[in-house]
C-alpha cells in the first residue's frame, strides 16, 4: 500500500494511523500524512483519479523517473517534483497514458481558445492602444478575461493543483513557479478589470487605461502543456530498449507430449522439465538444455554477438534466441520470470530507478533552485517598480513572472535520470547489463582490473589438451580405455574424458567391477583388462612403476594441466592431460583493456604453474597463484588502500566477497547466480569483450549527462538574467514571458532528447 501523502509504501501493521474516506481505508507513514489527509482529502484524490486509473491494469505501480523513492498504486504526480509517475513494470501491451492523454486533450482545447485571445491582444497591441480596435476599449479586458479563463482555470489547472502540493509538501519546483508566475499575471489582470480604480495614475498607460495580460497567462499555460505533451512523448521513449527485449519471448511453444504428438501451447503453460520442438526460423521459448538435434542460433539480442552460436545435444539455449536453419528438441530448465530474458529485463529496470554519484550535484542545486528563483523574481519587481520606466507596476509584474517562467529545475532534474534510463537500456540490447546507476558511472573511472582465471579468462570447463601414449599404445586406444573407465565417474574431469572421445566418435566399452577411490583415481575392468585411471600417487600405489624422466615430469616442466594416468594390468599405458583452455576471445580482450591503460591483475587458486602460463599467454604481468577466496577480497582492499579505482571480474561463488568489495564488480553470465548478485554490472556472454563495450557505455552515458547538466546550468545562469532586464538599460531589450515559456518548455524537451541520442550510440 502507498500513502497517498508523501507515495511512501507502508504496510497496515507499519502504519501510524488509517483513514477511511469515501468507503475506503487508506494507511499513513507518520501522523503529519494523516492529519494532512484529514484536513483535505480532495487534494490527494483527484475527482479525475479514479477514471484516470480504470485506464490502466489494477495494481500497477507506478514511480517518478527523478525520485525513484516515490510509488503509489496508479497513475498520478509526484508529491516532491509534481512531475508525471510512470509505470515501474514495462510491458509490450499497449498501455494508455493517462497523463498525456489529460495534458493534449487540456492543449488542444487551451490552444483553441488562446488563439482568438492573442489576436485581440495583438490587435490593440498594434495600434499602440484601444482606441481604433475594431472591438469598443472600455470591452476590450472583459473579451480577454473570459477567454482567458477557461484556460488558465481549467487548462492550467494541473500546474496550480501541483503548485500547491509542493508548497504544502515543502519540496518547491517547477509547478511551483509556474503557478506563482501565470497565477500573479492572472489575478492581477482579473484585478485590472474588475476593479481598474484601486491603480495610482503612475501605473496606467498614456491613455489611462491599466494594463492586462490575460494573454500571457493564457499563452504560458498553452506552451507549458505543450512542453508535457512533448515531454511526455519523449520519456515514454526511454523504456523502448526494454520493449525490445519483452518482444523477443515467443507467445508460444511446440510441446512435445509423452506419445511423441506436438502441440502449440501458450508460453506460461510451459513448465520446468517440459520437452520442446524448436523449428528453424523460430525463437527459442525459454530457457533450456537440447536433447535431440542440431542448429546455429542467433543470440546478438541478447548477448551483443553478432556471430550465430552453434548448439548440438548437451549445449544449453537462452529463451528469445533465434534459431537458424536447423532444429532441435529441447528440455525447459527456467520459465517464466527464471528465465535469462526475464531476469534481464528486471535488472535493467532496476538499474533505471537507481541514482547515480554524479546526480548528487543536481540533487543540492535543486534544493536550493526554487528558492533563489522567487528571490531573484521579487529582487526583480522590486527593482523595476522602484527604479523602471512608466508604466513601473506593469513593468514590474511581466519580468517578474518573465524570471519566473524561464527557470527550469525540470532540466536539472533530468539530466541524470533520462540518461542513465537510456544507457541502461542500450546496454542489455549489447549484453551489459547494469544493476546500479553507480557501477555505470564507476566503470568509467577505473584504472585496476582484477580477473578470476577459471571461467573468466578460461572457459570454465576442462579438456583434454594431450594424450602421452607408452609404447605399445595408440592414442587412439588410449583414450578408447580412458574414456570406457571414466563414463562411470562422475568427477568433473571424467566428464572432459569422455567427452574427448565422442568428439573423435571413439566407441566405448562397458566397465565391470568399478570402484571409485574418492580424491585419487578410479579402477575397474574393461574388456577383460584391469584398469586404473588416477593420480600418479595412486597409481604409484597399485605398483605401477614410472620412468625416472617420464611424462610426468616432463608435462610439469612444460605444459600446464591435470595429468590422469592410466595403466592395464599393472602396466602404465599412458596419460591424458586435461586443462581449462583460455577463451578464444581472451587475448583480443586483455590487448584492447592495456590500451585502455588498466592495470590489469590475475588472481586464481590453481598451481602457480598454471597460473603463469595462463597469463604468458594472455599477457597479464601480474599473477597471485594458490590464493583463497578470503585472500581475493584482501587484494582487492589493499588495491583500494593505495588509492586504486578497482574493478573485479569473476564468475564464481568463491568470488562473491571480493565482487562486492570492488569499486564496480563485474559477474560474467556464465557463471553463479550468486556472483551475478554480487556484481554491479554483468557480462551476459561471459566474453570479456562485453567489458570494453561496457567501458564505452560508461563514458558515453557520463559524457552524456555531463552534457545535459552543463545545459541545464547555462540556460539557467543565461536566461535568468535576461528574464530579469539585465539587457534593458543598454540595448532595451525586455523578454516577454510568453517567450520565456517557450524557452522553459525547450530545456525540459532538450534534456531528453540529449538523452534519447544513447540509443544509438556505438559500444
Amino acid at each position: 500500500m502507498t500513502d497517498p501523502v508523501c507515495g511512501m509504501d507502508v504496510t497496515p501493521e507499519d502504519a501510524a494511523g488509517s483513514y477511511t474516506y469515501r468507503g475506503e481505508q487508506y494507511y499513513f507513514c507518520n501522523a503529519s500524512c494523516l492529519e494532512r489527509f484529514q484536513d483535505n482529502p480532495e487534494q490527494f484524490l483527484a475527482p479525475g483519479d479514479k477514471a484516470e486509473k480504470a485506464s490502466v491494469a489494477p495494481g500497477t505501480i507506478y514511480t517518478c523517473p527523478m525520485d525513484p523513492e516515490v510509488r503509489q498504486v496508479g497513475p498520478g504526480a509526484c508529491p516532491k517534483c509534481g512531475m508525471a509517475l510512470e509505470p515501474m513494470a514495462v510491458t509490450l501491451a499497449e498501455e494508455s497514458n493517462p497523463e498525456l492523454a489529460l495534458m493534449t486533450r487540456r492543449f488542444w482545447v487551451s490552444a483553441a481558445i488562446t488563439a482568438p485571445l492573442l489576436f485581440v491582444a495583438m490587435g490593440g497591441m498594434l495600434t499602440g492602444h484601444r482606441l481604433g480596435h475594431p472591438i469598443p476599449a472600455p470591452l476590450m479586458p472583459w473579451l480577454e478575461f473570459a477567454l482567458a479563463t477557461p484556460v488558465v482555470l481549467w487548462g492550467g489547472w494541473p500546474f496550480f493543483k501541483r503548485g500547491a502540493a509542493s508548497i504544502a509538501n515543502r519540496s518547491p519546483n517547477m509547478f511551483t513557479l509556474i503557478a506563482l508566475g501565470t497565477g500573479t499575471s492572472y489575478v492581477y489582470s482579473t484585478i485590472a478589470t474588475l476593479a481598474p480604480q484601486v491603480f495610482p495614475a503612475s501605473f496606467r498607460l498614456a491613455s489611462g487605461e491599466v494594463p492586462v495580460y490575460f494573454e500571457a497567462a493564457a499563452g504560458i499555460i498553452v506552451l507549458v502543456l505543450l512542453g508535457q505533451v512533448l515531454e511526455l512523448r519523449a520519456r515514454s521513449r526511454t523504456s523502448t530498449a526494454l520493449k525490445l527485449l519483452l518482444g523477443l519471448a515467443p507467445k508460444s511453444a511446440l510441446w512435445l507430449n509423452a506419445d511423441g504428438s506436438e502441440q502449440d501451447v501458450p508460453l506460461d503453460r510451459i513448465e520446468t522439465g517440459d520437452r520442446l520442438r524448436v523449428r528453424p526460423g523460430e525463437k527459442v521459448p525459454v530457457d533450456g538444455l537440447v536433447l535431440d538435434g542440431a542448429s546455429a542460433v542467433d543470440e546478438s539480442l541478447v548477448t551483443g554477438e553478432s556471430m550465430p552460436v552453434e548448439k548440438r545435444a548437451g549445449d544449453h539455449v537462452t529463451g528469445g534466441t533465434v534459431n537458424g536453419s536447423g532444429g532441435f528438441v529441447m528440455r525447459a530448465e527456467r520459465v517464466g520470470s527464471e528465465t535469462l530474458l526475464a531476469q534481464i529485463v528486471a535488472m535493467v529496470a532496476q538499474a533505471q530507478r537507481s541514482r547515480a554519484p554524479i546526480q548528487r550535484l543536481a540533487d543540492v542545486a535543486a534544493s536550493y533552485f526554487v528558492p533563489v528563483v522567487v528571490s531573484i523574481a521579487v529582487i526583480t519587481f522590486g527593482a523595476w517598480w522602484w527604479l523602471g520606466p512608466a508604466p513601473r507596476l506593469a513593468h514590474a509584474l511581466v519580468n517578474a513572472v518573465a524570471v519566473l517562467i524561464i527557470a527550469c529545475p525540470c532540466a536539472l532534474g533530468l539530466a541524470t535520470p533520462m540518461s542513465i534510463m537510456v544507457g541502461t537500456g542500450r546496454g542489455a540490447l549489447a549484453g551489459v547489463l547494469v544493476r546500479t546507476a553507480e557501477a555505470l558511472e564507476g566503470l568509467a573511472k577505473v584504472d585496476t582490473l582484477v580477473i578470476d582465471k577459471t571461467g573468466t579468462l578460461t572457459e570454465g570447463k576442462p579438456r583434454v589438451v594431450a594424450l602421452h601414449a607408452e609404447a605399445g599404445w595408440t592414442e587412439t586406444e588410449l583414450l578408447r580405455l580412458g574414456a570406457s573407465i571414466e563414463r562411470a565417474s562422475e568427477h568433473p574431469l571424467a566428464g572432459a574424458v569422455v567427452a574427448a572421445a565422442q568428439t573423435k566418435s571413439i566407441s566405448l566399452s562397458d566397465v565391470t567391477d568399478f570402484h571409485s577411490h574418492t580424491g585419487l583415481g578410479v579402477t575397474g575392468v574393461v574388456d577383460g583388462r584391469s584398469v586404473a585411471a588416477g593420480n600418479h600417487s595412486f597409481l604409484a600405489s597399485l605398483g605401477v612403476t614410472f620412468a625416472e624422466q617420464g611424462p610426468d615430469v616432463e608435462r610439469s616442466q612444460s605444459q600446464p594441466g591435470t595429468s590422469v594416468y592410466l595403466a592395464a594390468d599393472g602396466r602404465l599405458a599412458g596419460s591424458l592431460v586435461l586443462a581449462d583452455p583460455v577463451k578464444a576471445t581472451t587475448p583480443e580482450a586483455i590487448r584492447a583493456l592495456h590500451r585502455e591503460g588498466l592495470q590489469i591483475v590475475m588472481l586464481t587458486g590453481d598451481a602457480r604453474a598454471t597460473a603463469e602460463a595462463v597469463a604468458r599467454e594472455v599477457g597479464i604481468d601480474v599473477v597471485e597463484a594458490e590464493v583463497l577466496p578470503a585472500r581475493k577480497r584482501e587484494v582487492v582492499q589493499e588495491l583500494k588502500s593505495r588509492g586504486r579505482m578497482v574493478a573485479m571480474a569473476g564468475d564464481g561463488v568463491n568470488d562473491a566477497p571480493a565482487l562486492a568489495e570492488a569499486d564496480v564488480g563485474i559477474a560474467m553470465g556464465s557463471g553463479a547466480d550468486v556472483a551475478m548478485e554480487s556484481a554491479g554490472i554483468t557480462l551476459v556472454k561471459g566474453d570479456l569483450r562485453g567489458l570494453i563495450r561496457a567501458r564505452r557505455l560508461s563514458r558515453a552515458t557520463l559524457r552524456n549527462i555531463r552534457q545535459n547538466l552543463f545545459f541545464a546550468f547555462v540556460y539557467n545562469a543565461l536566461a535568468i538574467p535576461l528574464a530579469a532586464g539585465v539587457l534593458y538599460p543598454v540595448l532595451g531589450w525586455l523578454l516577454s514571458p510568453m517567450i520565456a515559456a517557450a524557452a522553459m518548455t525547450f530545456s525540459s524537451v532538450s534534456v531528453i532528447t540529449n538523452a534519447l541520442r544513447l540509443r544509438k550510440v556505438e559500444i
